[in-house]
């Protein structure tokens, strides 16, 4: 029975797998259709579509989808919904702020929704204002490594585009900038021939908590919890977690 157990296992694992997957593809192809229909369809004079669409191909999200999304969100087919954007406020256990951003076509399911996820999660929903404060927004590039890319070569492709820091991240550099300056500093790795895995604009937490291991699989349930969710699109937080705290964690 052991191998029938493993297979069984095996299933269960891959079907976890393969669900996060369709909800990532469902929450990249939601960024599409409200980017396309805010900005317009144009991929070259809509840069929050560019990088909606170059986001989801990076994701392996096949690109039937990615057009069907164009198509809706600028007009051109019907069956788009009308998205709007909510922020939510919270903190989770040991006071970690936490903001959670969301599109969605009901507002009533959205905040039912997180405010389950935080109660059952040792959080808690807060006022508006109260917790948004501690962020800013930041525009993020994530620069894979590769052969000839360096901390060096990529300062170099973005100083002078806008970047205010170069972070080395192990598989990845992440570059910060000012909201306003993440096209500029995107384009300025293209012209230099570098890679990039994403460019978003962020929350960034201003100052970060240190968490212990006990702390982080806190505030690491409540994160994936509110990521589960289909209205909610990106989770923020102000922790911050050691590489040992981490590896603790792998090994749980």
């Amino acid at each position: 029975m052991s191998g029938h157990s493993k297979w069984a296992t095996t299933k269960h694992k891959k079907a976890v797998v393969d669900a996060k997957r369709s909800k990532l593809f469902a929450k990249l192809i939601k960024n599409i259709e409200v980017a396309a229909r805010t900005g317009g369809g144009d991929l070259n004079g809509n840069p929050t579509l560019f990088d909606a669409v170059q986001k989801a191909k990076k994701s392996s999200v096949p690109n039937d989808n990615i057009d069907r999304a164009l198509k809706r969100g600028s007009g051109q087919e019907a069956g788009g919904a009308e998205y709007a954007t909510i922020m939510y406020e919270g903190y989770g256990a040991g006071g970690i702020a936490v903001l959670v951003e969301c599109l969605t076509d009901n507002r009533n399911r959205a905040a039912s929704d997180v405010r389950v996820a935080f109660t059952r999660n040792g959080g808690q929903m807060a006022d508006p204002g109260s917790v948004s404060y501690l962020f800013s927004r930041k525009g993020v590039v994530v620069v894979p490594k590769a052969d000839g890319v360096t901390e060096d070569s990529v300062m170099e492709a973005v100083l002078d585009a806008g970047a205010e820091e170069v972070n080395d991240y192990g598989d990845t550099f992440e570059i910060l900038t000012e909201a306003t300056d993440l096209v500029p500093v995107r384009t300025a790795l293209q012209d230099a021939g570098i890679e990039y895995d994403s460019a978003d604009v962020v929350f960034h937490p201003a100052t970060q908590i240190e968490v212990d291991a006990e702390g982080a699989r806190k505030i690491l349930r409540l994160v994936d919890a509110l990521e589960d969710l289909d209205d909610v699109q990106e989770v923020y937080a102000n922790f911050d977690a050691s590489d040992e705290v981490m590896a603790e964690l792998e090994d749980d």
